[in-house]
């Protein structure tokens, strides 16, 4: 696997950023590349929960939600992503408090290329340098989006 990832230190406090992340099936409000979002499950977010994101490109992959802790973040599984060159994608999101009630936020990506070693290589230059530009991206917008005045409600969720 290839693993790739992105922090940020964002000026809102942990449970702000949250707020937002947690909003699993409304990822589309802040990620800049992400046109529409499917629910592919119903109820409570957790474990289990699946999405299907929609790209400004028209491709889409499906995501499902393999750890959830509260206030700390979240582990996907993709699939359906014939569009990417990965023959398996995992990706996180983890949110560690810091000083003065401001949050650094980790977004990585772990992924297993297809076509062998020209594949590996491809992963480690081409798609790096693309999977970075798009974490950053979504790292800026959830930046932009936890600082501003309208912050959606809290979700509270016990598991």
């Amino acid at each position: 696997m290839i693993h790739h990832e992105r922090t940020l230190e964002i000026d809102a406090r942990p449970e702000a950023v949250w707020a937002i992340l947690s909003r699993f099936m409304q990822i589309d409000e802040f990620a800049p590349q992400v046109t529409s979002v499917d629910a592919l499950t119903t109820g409570e977010i957790g474990v289990g929960s699946k999405r299907r994101c929609h790209f400004e490109n028209g491709t889409s992959l499906v995501e499902e939600v393999t750890d959830w802790q509260v206030n700390k973040g979240y582990r996907v599984r993709l699939s359906e992503m014939s569009a990417m060159p990965l023959t398996e994608a995992h990706a996180a999101i983890t949110i560690k408090p810091q000083a003065n009630s401001r949050s650094r936020v980790i977004w990585s990506m772990d992924f297993q290329m297809k076509y062998g070693l020209v594949g590996w290589l491809m992963g480690q230059t081409i798609l790096k340098a693309m999977m970075g530009r798009v974490l950053d991206g979504n790292l800026k917008a959830l930046a932009d989006k936890a600082q501003a005045d309208e912050i959606p409600h809290m979700q509270f969720a016990y598991y």
